[in-house]
């Protein structure tokens, strides 16, 4: 049995029907071709895009010259009221200034100070699954709220069920209903000073998100300096100074930095988590070892997850099939010579998770679920060269070890009190926006274990 993908389109099409499609979903507008070529090159009236999928150009984009290759501000058009001027959008100093203060706050050892919050997130999406028992349901709301959960925890020591951050929570997903993805400035170049022309329902959810996560942060500033802050990620970060300017992060800024958190720590994890619960639904017989196995967390303490190999197989496997952020954006800042063409200033240089992590010529039976791949010399070298479901070099996601062990935590915890079956006529569509969600849920039947 394979898991579903999305359809590919025809290999041509018109440039109208190409947006159509592509704001419809970004994937299922791209042509079965990608899955096989090294790379591609796309024309449009307004600019030339380039899809790599060859590892020496990877390397290239990301590690070799990643400031010669920096974001585009194409894609994010759509996330502009609510993310400023976030780690996720800016480039140059800008961001590498905000990368020294953040990092820190996500290095090894932090993880174990912040697990606690975790298995507390856990525990507490075990007691609300254990109401739909006997029930099918839609889980891709209730990964979204554990995921919700863990970042208002681990960020600023409160669970989801708080005031502000139960309506965060709220208000992000009227967010995400108003405001698609892809804005028209994603296909047509405009001038900064030009309006957007987003809706007022989209602006007036960003302008309440920011003023809800000003409130926490503006109360953290002010007990951090009364000496009684928690010692969580919120706390770290806002009195982390750049070690090469002695600044730390002003009120605005830190706004910026936790609308992101928010942002693309729980859609991806919430994302995730979903899709590693649909596989194991599919593949009984793999979530009965994850089961079994998630019978070592017993105490809650941070060394019990070095225990759960077959979990972190699962949910690598997983991120493989269906990688989060399905796609990534650079852009060049002078022409450059890639493979055998030219791509002019401005070009855009798509990276692709979805298509290198199913390339036929860098996997063996790459759309099947095989999480023993990564025990093969074969799987190892593909993984070494083909799999970056958090990027790769200095812009990789600053939180990809917290999110290996959040994903692998939860998935271990529930599987061991649940077990999730598929529904034969609820087959899950992958599509992506911002990232790979189904177009029609995914809905499993939930049985006590």
């Amino acid at each position: 049995m394979i898991p579903p993908k999305p359809a590919a389109r025809s290999d041509k099409v018109s440039l109208w029907r190409y947006m159509q499609l592509f704001r419809k979903d970004i994937l299922s507008a791209q042509p079965q071709r990608l899955y096989r070529a090294w790379m591609a090159e796309f024309r449009t009236p307004f600019f030339r895009s380039y899809l790599v999928n060859q590892p020496e150009l990877l390397d290239l984009v990301l590690k070799e010259r990643p400031m010669d290759f920096p974001k585009s501000g194409r894609v994010n058009e759509g996330l502009r009221p609510l993310l400023g001027r976030s780690v996720f959008v800016t480039n140059g100093a800008e961001w590498q200034r905000q990368r020294r203060i953040i990092d820190p706050a996500f290095e090894g050892g932090r993880l174990r100070d912040t697990y606690p919050a975790m298995w507390a997130a856990a525990q507490a999406a075990v007691q609300r699954m254990e109401r739909h028992v006997g029930q099918t349901i839609d889980v891709e709301p209730e990964t979204s709220h554990v995921a919700a959960d863990v970042i208002f925890r681990t960020l600023f020591t409160i669970p989801i069920e708080h005031e502000i951050a139960s309506q965060v929570f709220h208000e992000f997903r009227a967010y995400q209903r108003s405001q698609p993805i892809v804005n028209l400035a994603a296909f047509i170049p405009m001038p900064k000073w030009m309006p957007r022309f987003f809706s007022r329902e989209t602006k007036d959810s960003a302008r309440l998100i920011r003023s809800l996560i000003t409130r926490l942060t503006a109360d953290r500033m002010a007990a951090i300096q009364q000496g009684t802050a928690p010692d969580d990620l919120a706390t770290k970060i806002m009195t982390t100074a750049d070690p090469e300017t002695g600044e730390t992060f002003t009120t605005e800024e830190m706004v910026d930095q936790v609308a992101i958190f928010f942002l693309a720590g729980h859609e991806t994890s919430a994302s995730a988590l979903a899709w590693t619960l649909y596989l194991m639904a599919l593949y009984p017989e793999w979530q009965d070892r994850v089961a079994s196995e998630a019978a070592a967390l017993e105490s809650g303490d941070f060394s019990e997850v070095s225990k759960l190999k077959i979990s972190r197989d699962v949910f690598r496997e997983a991120l493989r099939l269906y990688p989060p952020v399905p796609m990534m954006v650079r852009e060049t800042v002078q022409p450059e010579c890639l493979r055998d063409r030219t791509a002019p200033k401005g070009s855009q240089i798509v990276l692709s998770p979805f298509h290198l992590h199913r390339h036929e010529r860098l996997w063996d039976n790459p759309d099947a679920f095989d999480p023993e791949r990564s025990k093969t010399e074969e799987g190892r070298t593909s993984a070494r060269c083909a799999y970056m479901p958090f990027s790769a070099g200095p812009r990789v996601c600053t939180g990809a070890g917290f999110a290996m062990v959040e994903g692998v935590l939860i998935l271990s915890m529930l599987l061991r009190h649940f077990r999730f079956e598929a529904i034969d006529s609820e087959v899950p569509i992958p599509v992506a926006h911002l990232t790979l969600r189904s177009a029609n849920g995914i809905h499993l039947k939930i049985t006590r274990r």
